[in-house]
Protein backbone atom coordinates (compact mmCIF):
# COMPACT_ATOMS: atom_id res chain seq x y z
CA UNK A 1 0.00 0.00 0.00
CA UNK A 2 1.35 3.86 -1.26
CA UNK A 3 2.56 4.96 1.94
CA UNK A 4 1.75 8.57 2.95
CA UNK A 5 5.08 10.01 2.36
CA UNK A 6 5.05 9.03 -0.73
CA UNK A 7 1.29 10.92 -0.94
CA UNK A 8 3.03 13.74 0.32
CA UNK A 9 6.25 14.23 -1.58
CA UNK A 10 3.94 13.37 -5.03
CA UNK A 11 1.58 15.86 -4.10
CA UNK A 12 4.27 18.57 -3.41
CA UNK A 13 5.61 17.81 -7.18
CA UNK A 14 2.11 18.52 -8.64
CA UNK A 15 1.86 21.45 -6.50
CA UNK A 16 4.92 22.74 -7.70
CA UNK A 17 4.43 21.75 -11.27
CA UNK A 18 1.11 20.96 -12.61
CA UNK A 19 -1.12 24.05 -10.81
CA UNK A 20 -3.38 23.79 -13.09
CA UNK A 21 -4.30 19.66 -12.81
CA UNK A 22 -3.66 20.23 -9.26
CA UNK A 23 -6.50 22.81 -8.54
CA UNK A 24 -8.94 19.92 -10.01
CA UNK A 25 -6.95 16.88 -8.45
CA UNK A 26 -7.98 18.51 -5.00
CA UNK A 27 -11.88 17.87 -5.80
CA UNK A 28 -11.32 14.49 -6.44
CA UNK A 29 -12.57 11.97 -3.61
CA UNK A 30 -9.45 11.15 -1.44
CA UNK A 31 -9.80 7.28 -2.88
CA UNK A 32 -8.35 8.76 -6.35
CA UNK A 33 -6.41 12.14 -5.39
CA UNK A 34 -3.89 10.23 -3.96
CA UNK A 35 -3.15 8.15 -6.56
CA UNK A 36 -3.46 10.76 -8.59
CA UNK A 37 -1.04 12.82 -7.24
CA UNK A 38 1.25 9.43 -7.46
CA UNK A 39 0.33 8.98 -11.02
CA UNK A 40 1.62 12.80 -12.06
CA UNK A 41 4.50 12.64 -9.75
CA UNK A 42 5.87 9.47 -11.82
CA UNK A 43 5.16 11.70 -15.41
CA UNK A 44 7.16 14.58 -13.54
CA UNK A 45 10.02 12.17 -13.39
CA UNK A 46 10.21 10.92 -16.76
CA UNK A 47 9.40 14.53 -17.96
CA UNK A 48 12.98 15.75 -16.07
CA UNK A 49 14.99 12.95 -18.03
CA UNK A 50 14.34 14.50 -21.73
CA UNK A 51 14.85 18.11 -20.18
CA UNK A 52 17.96 17.40 -18.76
CA UNK A 53 19.57 17.43 -22.49
CA UNK A 54 21.69 20.41 -21.37
CA UNK A 55 23.22 18.29 -18.20
CA UNK A 56 23.08 14.47 -19.52
CA UNK A 57 23.57 12.89 -23.02
CA UNK A 58 21.21 10.90 -24.91
CA UNK A 59 22.51 7.98 -24.18
CA UNK A 60 22.31 8.94 -20.66
CA UNK A 61 18.76 10.04 -20.84
CA UNK A 62 18.34 6.52 -22.86
CA UNK A 63 19.64 4.97 -20.26
CA UNK A 64 17.93 6.88 -17.23
CA UNK A 65 14.19 6.34 -18.70
CA UNK A 66 14.76 2.53 -19.50
CA UNK A 67 16.02 1.86 -15.93
CA UNK A 68 12.37 4.11 -15.17
CA UNK A 69 10.65 1.95 -17.02
CA UNK A 70 11.87 -1.21 -14.92
CA UNK A 71 11.28 0.51 -11.47
CA UNK A 72 7.58 1.22 -12.50
CA UNK A 73 6.74 -2.15 -13.88
CA UNK A 74 8.29 -3.53 -10.86
CA UNK A 75 10.81 -5.34 -12.41
CA UNK A 76 14.44 -3.46 -10.77
CA UNK A 77 14.18 -2.51 -7.59
CA UNK A 78 14.16 1.25 -6.56
CA UNK A 79 14.95 3.70 -3.67
CA UNK A 80 12.98 6.33 -4.89
CA UNK A 81 9.61 6.98 -3.50
CA UNK A 82 7.86 8.20 -6.61
CA UNK A 83 9.00 5.13 -8.73
CA UNK A 84 8.29 2.83 -5.62
CA UNK A 85 4.46 4.15 -5.47
CA UNK A 86 3.66 4.07 -8.38
CA UNK A 87 4.89 0.78 -8.87
CA UNK A 88 2.85 -0.75 -6.19
CA UNK A 89 -0.56 1.67 -7.90
CA UNK A 90 0.06 -0.27 -10.97
CA UNK A 91 -0.14 -3.41 -9.18
CA UNK A 92 -3.11 -2.44 -6.83
CA UNK A 93 -5.51 -0.41 -9.69
CA UNK A 94 -4.15 -3.14 -12.47
CA UNK A 95 -2.71 -0.42 -15.20
CA UNK A 96 -1.81 -1.78 -17.67
CA UNK A 97 1.68 -2.50 -18.45
CA UNK A 98 1.02 -1.25 -22.10
CA UNK A 99 0.43 1.95 -21.56
CA UNK A 100 3.52 2.32 -19.08
CA UNK A 101 5.18 1.23 -22.15
CA UNK A 102 4.12 3.46 -24.75
CA UNK A 103 4.58 6.43 -22.07
CA UNK A 104 7.83 5.57 -21.63
CA UNK A 105 8.39 4.98 -25.50
CA UNK A 106 6.91 8.65 -25.53
CA UNK A 107 9.62 9.90 -23.40
CA UNK A 108 12.25 8.45 -25.26
CA UNK A 109 10.82 9.88 -28.45
CA UNK A 110 11.32 13.32 -27.57
CA UNK A 111 14.67 12.60 -26.56
CA UNK A 112 15.77 12.80 -30.81
CA UNK A 113 12.42 14.03 -32.31
CA UNK A 114 12.19 17.63 -32.41
CA UNK A 115 8.98 17.94 -35.01
CA UNK A 116 6.24 16.10 -36.49
CA UNK A 117 5.40 15.99 -40.24
CA UNK A 118 1.85 14.78 -40.02
CA UNK A 119 -1.07 14.95 -37.07
CA UNK A 120 -1.14 11.35 -37.62
CA UNK A 121 2.22 11.03 -36.59
CA UNK A 122 2.02 13.81 -33.59
CA UNK A 123 -1.36 11.72 -32.62
CA UNK A 124 1.14 8.12 -32.34
CA UNK A 125 3.23 10.48 -30.05
CA UNK A 126 0.48 11.58 -27.64
CA UNK A 127 -1.05 7.93 -27.53
CA UNK A 128 2.12 7.38 -24.90
CA UNK A 129 2.33 10.96 -23.24
CA UNK A 130 -1.26 11.97 -22.86
CA UNK A 131 -3.69 9.06 -23.99
CA UNK A 132 -2.12 6.52 -22.12
CA UNK A 133 -2.39 9.13 -18.63
CA UNK A 134 -5.99 9.09 -19.14
CA UNK A 135 -6.39 5.55 -19.56
CA UNK A 136 -4.25 5.34 -16.35
CA UNK A 137 -6.54 7.52 -14.58
CA UNK A 138 -9.48 5.52 -15.81
CA UNK A 139 -7.94 2.88 -14.07
CA UNK A 140 -7.50 4.21 -10.31
CA UNK A 141 -10.87 5.84 -11.20
CA UNK A 142 -11.96 1.98 -11.10
CA UNK A 143 -15.29 3.17 -13.38
CA UNK A 144 -17.51 0.19 -13.63
CA UNK A 145 -18.15 1.04 -17.51
CA UNK A 146 -14.16 1.14 -18.85
CA UNK A 147 -14.90 -0.11 -21.50
CA UNK A 148 -17.21 2.58 -22.48
CA UNK A 149 -14.88 5.44 -20.80
CA UNK A 150 -11.66 4.54 -22.44
CA UNK A 151 -12.61 5.97 -25.83
CA UNK A 152 -13.14 8.77 -24.43
CA UNK A 153 -10.81 9.22 -22.25
CA UNK A 154 -8.14 8.78 -24.65
CA UNK A 155 -9.59 11.82 -26.83
CA UNK A 156 -9.78 14.09 -23.72
CA UNK A 157 -5.80 13.39 -22.79
CA UNK A 158 -5.14 14.30 -26.39
CA UNK A 159 -7.04 17.63 -25.95
CA UNK A 160 -5.24 18.28 -22.55
CA UNK A 161 -2.32 17.80 -24.55
CA UNK A 162 -2.72 19.83 -27.76
CA UNK A 163 -3.61 22.53 -25.61
CA UNK A 164 -0.50 22.41 -23.92
CA UNK A 165 1.45 22.32 -27.08
CA UNK A 166 -0.85 25.53 -28.52
CA UNK A 167 -0.20 27.46 -25.48
CA UNK A 168 3.33 26.66 -25.04
CA UNK A 169 4.89 26.62 -28.85
CA UNK A 170 7.34 29.68 -27.42
CA UNK A 171 8.56 27.52 -25.14
CA UNK A 172 8.75 24.69 -26.60
CA UNK A 173 11.16 25.95 -29.15
CA UNK A 174 13.17 28.35 -26.90
CA UNK A 175 13.66 25.79 -23.98
CA UNK A 176 13.41 22.10 -25.59
CA UNK A 177 14.41 22.68 -29.50
CA UNK A 178 10.70 21.54 -30.24
CA UNK A 179 8.01 22.16 -32.50
CA UNK A 180 4.82 20.03 -31.76
CA UNK A 181 2.66 21.94 -34.37
CA UNK A 182 2.19 19.54 -37.49
CA UNK A 183 4.81 20.72 -39.95
CA UNK A 184 2.02 19.93 -42.58
CA UNK A 185 -0.45 22.25 -40.87
CA UNK A 186 2.20 24.83 -41.10
CA UNK A 187 3.31 24.41 -44.45
CA UNK A 188 -0.76 24.17 -45.39
CA UNK A 189 -1.09 27.52 -43.99
CA UNK A 190 2.13 29.13 -45.51
CA UNK A 191 4.38 29.27 -42.44
CA UNK A 192 7.73 28.64 -42.70
CA UNK A 193 10.34 27.03 -40.11
CA UNK A 194 12.58 30.61 -40.10
CA UNK A 195 9.42 33.04 -39.55
CA UNK A 196 8.73 30.53 -36.26
CA UNK A 197 11.73 30.31 -35.15
CA UNK A 198 12.18 34.43 -35.47
CA UNK A 199 8.92 34.50 -33.50
CA UNK A 200 6.85 36.59 -35.86
CA UNK A 201 3.24 36.19 -35.96
CA UNK A 202 1.25 37.01 -39.27
CA UNK A 203 -1.99 35.76 -40.28
CA UNK A 204 -0.07 32.90 -41.76
CA UNK A 205 0.18 31.51 -38.15
CA UNK A 206 -2.70 32.38 -36.69
CA UNK A 207 -4.95 30.38 -39.65
CA UNK A 208 -2.43 27.72 -38.39
CA UNK A 209 -3.09 28.08 -34.82
CA UNK A 210 -7.26 28.32 -35.65
CA UNK A 211 -7.18 25.69 -37.56
CA UNK A 212 -5.04 23.11 -34.58
CA UNK A 213 -7.67 24.83 -31.93
CA UNK A 214 -10.55 23.50 -34.20
CA UNK A 215 -8.95 20.11 -34.10
CA UNK A 216 -8.36 20.17 -30.48
CA UNK A 217 -11.89 21.90 -29.22
CA UNK A 218 -13.32 18.59 -31.59
CA UNK A 219 -11.11 16.10 -29.27
CA UNK A 220 -12.69 17.98 -26.25
CA UNK A 221 -15.72 17.48 -27.68
CA UNK A 222 -15.27 13.86 -27.79
CA UNK A 223 -13.93 13.53 -24.22
CA UNK A 224 -16.41 15.27 -22.07
CA UNK A 225 -19.40 12.89 -23.57
CA UNK A 226 -17.24 9.77 -21.68
CA UNK A 227 -17.04 11.51 -18.63
CA UNK A 228 -20.69 9.89 -17.55
CA UNK A 229 -19.24 6.65 -17.69
CA UNK A 230 -17.30 7.46 -15.08
CA UNK A 231 -17.39 7.13 -10.98
CA UNK A 232 -19.85 9.92 -9.74
CA UNK A 233 -17.87 10.95 -7.52
CA UNK A 234 -14.97 11.70 -9.90
CA UNK A 235 -17.08 13.43 -12.95
CA UNK A 236 -17.17 16.85 -11.58
CA UNK A 237 -13.27 16.95 -11.09
CA UNK A 238 -12.43 15.54 -14.81
CA UNK A 239 -15.25 18.31 -15.80
CA UNK A 240 -13.10 21.36 -13.96
CA UNK A 241 -10.24 19.77 -15.58
CA UNK A 242 -11.39 20.01 -19.42
CA UNK A 243 -12.91 23.38 -18.27
CA UNK A 244 -9.68 24.43 -17.10
CA UNK A 245 -7.42 23.18 -19.48
CA UNK A 246 -10.07 24.62 -22.89
CA UNK A 247 -9.72 27.90 -21.34
CA UNK A 248 -6.40 28.47 -22.26
CA UNK A 249 -7.83 28.52 -26.15
CA UNK A 250 -9.83 31.35 -24.89
CA UNK A 251 -6.40 32.79 -23.52
CA UNK A 252 -4.52 32.57 -27.12
CA UNK A 253 -7.52 34.10 -28.53
CA UNK A 254 -7.56 37.02 -26.36
CA UNK A 255 -3.82 37.14 -27.71
CA UNK A 256 -5.11 37.34 -31.37
CA UNK A 257 -3.37 34.03 -31.45
CA UNK A 258 0.16 35.38 -30.52
CA UNK A 259 2.20 32.65 -28.38
CA UNK A 260 5.22 33.75 -29.92
CA UNK A 261 5.73 36.75 -27.75
CA UNK A 262 5.10 34.82 -24.87
CA UNK A 263 2.88 31.75 -22.95
CA UNK A 264 -0.29 32.73 -22.19
CA UNK A 265 -1.51 31.81 -19.02
CA UNK A 266 -4.51 31.59 -16.35
CA UNK A 267 -4.24 33.77 -13.40
CA UNK A 268 -5.76 32.23 -10.23
CA UNK A 269 -8.80 34.59 -10.13
CA UNK A 270 -9.38 33.52 -13.53
CA UNK A 271 -9.10 29.33 -12.30
CA UNK A 272 -11.35 30.55 -9.17
CA UNK A 273 -13.87 32.03 -11.41
CA UNK A 274 -14.15 28.63 -13.52
CA UNK A 275 -14.33 26.74 -10.07
CA UNK A 276 -17.28 28.92 -9.00
CA UNK A 277 -18.79 29.08 -12.27
CA UNK A 278 -18.58 25.12 -12.98
CA UNK A 279 -19.89 24.15 -9.20
CA UNK A 280 -22.84 26.19 -9.55
CA UNK A 281 -23.99 24.53 -12.87
CA UNK A 282 -23.54 21.28 -11.13
CA UNK A 283 -25.54 21.70 -8.60
CA UNK A 284 -28.53 22.21 -10.85
CA UNK A 285 -27.16 19.95 -14.08
CA UNK A 286 -25.23 16.56 -12.94
CA UNK A 287 -24.84 16.06 -16.82
CA UNK A 288 -20.97 16.71 -17.92
CA UNK A 289 -21.51 17.55 -21.29
CA UNK A 290 -24.72 20.07 -20.41
CA UNK A 291 -22.44 22.22 -17.92
CA UNK A 292 -19.13 22.17 -19.96
CA UNK A 293 -20.92 23.77 -22.89
CA UNK A 294 -22.08 26.56 -20.28
CA UNK A 295 -19.20 27.18 -18.95
CA UNK A 296 -16.25 26.31 -21.26
CA UNK A 297 -15.25 28.48 -24.14
CA UNK A 298 -15.16 25.06 -26.69
CA UNK A 299 -17.83 25.68 -29.46
CA UNK A 300 -20.20 23.53 -30.23
CA UNK A 301 -21.97 23.58 -33.86
CA UNK A 302 -25.21 24.72 -32.70
CA UNK A 303 -23.15 27.44 -30.43
CA UNK A 304 -22.34 30.99 -30.90
CA UNK A 305 -18.52 32.08 -32.01
CA UNK A 306 -16.41 31.28 -29.04
CA UNK A 307 -15.37 35.11 -29.08
CA UNK A 308 -18.83 36.02 -28.35
CA UNK A 309 -19.42 33.37 -25.82
CA UNK A 310 -15.95 33.41 -23.99
CA UNK A 311 -17.30 36.90 -22.40
CA UNK A 312 -20.72 35.68 -21.34
CA UNK A 313 -21.83 34.91 -17.63
CA UNK A 314 -19.69 35.97 -14.80
CA UNK A 315 -17.64 38.52 -15.94
CA UNK A 316 -15.40 40.00 -12.82
CA UNK A 317 -12.61 38.55 -11.20
CA UNK A 318 -13.52 37.02 -7.81
CA UNK A 319 -13.13 39.26 -4.88
CA UNK A 320 -10.51 38.78 -2.14
CA UNK A 321 -13.84 37.51 -0.04
CA UNK A 322 -15.09 35.35 -2.85
CA UNK A 323 -11.46 33.47 -3.71
CA UNK A 324 -11.36 32.72 0.31
CA UNK A 325 -14.58 31.60 0.13
CA UNK A 326 -13.60 29.37 -2.64
CA UNK A 327 -10.21 27.69 -1.21
CA UNK A 328 -11.89 27.11 1.78
CA UNK A 329 -14.67 24.77 0.04
CA UNK A 330 -11.52 23.46 -1.95
CA UNK A 331 -10.50 22.80 1.22
CA UNK A 332 -13.21 21.11 2.78
CA UNK A 333 -12.67 18.03 -0.32
CA UNK A 334 -8.74 17.89 1.07
CA UNK A 335 -9.06 17.64 4.98
CA UNK A 336 -7.05 15.09 6.81
CA UNK A 337 -4.42 14.13 4.04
Amino acid sequence: MVRQEQVQRSKAIQRQTGKTFHLATRVLPRRVRHATYVLYAFFRVADEVVDAEDTAEPAVQREQLERLREEALGERETDDPVLSAFAELREEHGIADEDVNVFVDAMLADIDKSEYETYEELEAYMDGSAAAVGRMMTAIMQSPDAEKALPHATALGEAFQMSNFLRDVREDIVDRDRVYLPQETLREHGVTDEQLRSFRVDENFRAAMRAEMRRTEALYREGVRGIRYLPKDCQFAVLLSAVLYADHHRAIRRRNYDVLSATPSLSTSRKLLLLAKTRAYWAFEKDPETVFRKVSVVPYPEDEEPSHREHSGIRRAPTGRTVGRLSSWVRSFTRGE
